[in-house]
């Protein structure tokens, strides 16, 4: 999904409700063969008339073909939304318990909110971020300069090596200045 597609999906009047009900049911329907009224309050902790009266609306918008008393599906427009916006969650899940080490649970949490906050251009910078942090160990001062370049040109491993090479002989130089320091006192 690009930029224009999260545009038309706003202009749509996609709410952050709206969107956890096609994320919800975007996974379901990856984890079962069909997805009922029961398995979509039971996921989203709702009462089965609250979910009904949200598919009549989500189909309306024809995000889901849905008929009273029968399973639903998710059309290519809802389940586009439902996998974008599962895509953001698990990035944000990521960062908060990979890096930040926030609890899952917590995390979870936190990911689901800010999963509805974030534009699209934002979003691809955090990925661009996760992906440039794992790739690419810190390797000093300038390690967040290294990562425009990253984002622009991608970062081979070899130079990545090379900068932690440089940041460890530039680290090392400043133990034994503070050392020399430390002794002339």
């Amino acid at each position: 999904m690009n930029d224009k597609d999260t545009e038309n999906i706003s202009k749509n009047n996609i709410t952050p409700t709206m969107e956890d009900y096609l994320e919800a049911i975007y996974n379901l329907a990856k984890e079962k063969r069909v997805v009922r009224v029961r398995d979509i309050a039971k996921r989203l902790g709702v009462k089965m008339p609250s979910v009904t009266n949200m598919l009549k609306t989500l189909s309306k918008k024809g995000m889901i073909d849905y008929e009273k008393y029968e399973y639903l599906e998710l059309t290519e427009k809802g389940s586009d939304v439902g996998q974008e916006i599962d895509h953001r969650h698990q990035i944000f899940m990521k960062f908060l318990t990979d890096i930040l080490k926030i609890t899952s649970d917590q995390a979870d949490e936190d990911a689901c909110k800010m999963e509805h906050a974030v534009s699209p251009t934002t979003l691809e910078a955090f990925v661009d971020f996760m992906e440039f942090i794992e790739h690419c160990p810190r390797g000093g001062a300038s390690w967040l300069e290294y990562f425009n370049e990253y984002r622009v040109h991608g970062q081979p491993k070899d130079k990545c090596i090379e900068r932690m090479k440089q940041f460890a002989n530039e680290y090392n130089a400043k133990i034994k200045e503070i050392e020399r320091t430390k002794k002339a006192r």
